[in-house]
């Protein structure tokens, strides 16, 4: 019997140590990870709690199937005869040298007043947002979706994707393997949990909130909402680098301190949200700058600094996305992306 017992007891032992792991013990990243998770979150301030619940209440865009509202040039082109419309993002001169029939040229400051006072934006299938590279007209997109225009969508890879005579001067200069040597492969950790950043609108609802917050943003421009692959890598201390990728794209390689975010679990959850840092300048990178330019947008409709890093991993480890592009389903920009769909010139 007491020999028994003493099996017994070796068993019991042996599957305690199997179920809390044994001698495979969890990483100190994974311990860290499921802690953070469980902090308590911090009180929100009373904007943008509004703020969120109007947002929540209006569809939740940002965790929808939509998000991001991407569309390709081939399917554009394909729809110029039916109910589209399309703004283009760029300079009066870059406008004028050559863009998509039937484009109309607005100034990004202008937009709300174009929506609202010049145009039925719902009388149209689609309106399409159109810049350089597919960034600006990204933040412009993601903020008009969230202030309820549905139909809005950005063209992937700007006009670089219409013709190559656009692509020369921007996605096709732009790609670069300058950093693919400074990489990190460590899993860096969160700070501590902090309220959303004040607001200070001065407006009682939601809605009033997002539309004074919606306003502003289109008025203050996008200058301060790009940052480049050279400032972040030259000091990246000075910014709280947020990856908006895969867990195994971050694992591949990242940009040193950057810290990684799910894509589909971030934006307007609180705990996440609150452990993004509000007195740094907040730099968001995904692989192509098309995903994190809407991110980007909605962390500024609440008041964070945040900047996305233009073009994204292409603009720093591009050999590295076309070595691994099977691998990890990367979007390295290639001629392969560049359609060659006819123009016109004012």
């Amino acid at each position: 019997m007491k020999t028994i017992n003493q099996i017994t007891l070796v068993f019991l032992l042996f599957f305690l140590a199997a179920c809390s792991g044994g001698g495979n013990k969890p990483k100190q990243a994974e311990i860290a990870a499921s802690t953070e998770l469980k902090s308590a979150p911090v009180a929100v301030n009373d904007e943008s709690q509004k703020l969120l619940k109007y947002l929540e209440e209006s569809g939740d865009y940002v965790n929808g199937r939509n998000f991001p509202s991407l569309i390709k040039a081939s399917a554009v082109n394909a729809e110029l005869d039916g109910k589209i419309k399309i703004i283009d993002l760029r300079s009066s001169d870059a406008f004028s040298k050559g863009h998509i029939k039937g484009a109309v040229n607005v100034e990004f400051s202008k937009i709300p007043d174009y929506f609202s006072n010049v145009i039925k934006p719902f009388e149209y299938d689609k309106i399409v947002m159109v810049c350089y590279a597919g960034q600006i007209a990204s933040y412009a997109t993601s903020l008009l979706r969230l202030m309820g225009y549905g139909n809005v969508y950005a063209l992937r890879w700007g006009m670089s994707s219409w013709n190559k005579d656009f692509a020369a001067d921007s996605w096709l200069k732009a790609v670069s393997d300058k950093y693919e040597s400074k990489l990190e492969l460590t899993e860096n950790s969160r700070p501590a949990l902090t309220d959303f950043p004040q607001l200070n609108s001065g407006k009682s609802t939601g809605e009033e909130i997002m539309t004074a917050r919606f306003k502003s943003l289109f008025a203050a421009g996008y200058a301060d909402a790009f940052v480049t692959a050279d400032q972040v890598f030259e000091q990246p201390q000075n910014f709280y680098t947020v990856n908006f990728e895969r867990k195994d794209k971050y694992d591949a390689g990242h940009i040193p301190g950057a810290v990684r975010y799910k894509t589909s679990g971030t934006l307007g959850i609180i705990p996440e949200m609150e452990s993004i840092p509000t007195d740094k300048d907040v730099v968001v990178y995904c692989g192509t700058g098309h995903n994190s330019g809407f991110v980007t947008a909605y962390l500024r409709l609440f008041g964070y600094k945040a900047k996305t890093l233009m073009y994204g991993n292409n603009a720093f480890m591009h050999n590295k996305m076309l070595k691994d592009k099977a691998l990890l389903s990367w979007l390295p920009f290639t001629e392969a992306e560049i359609d060659g769909f006819p123009y016109v010139k004012n």
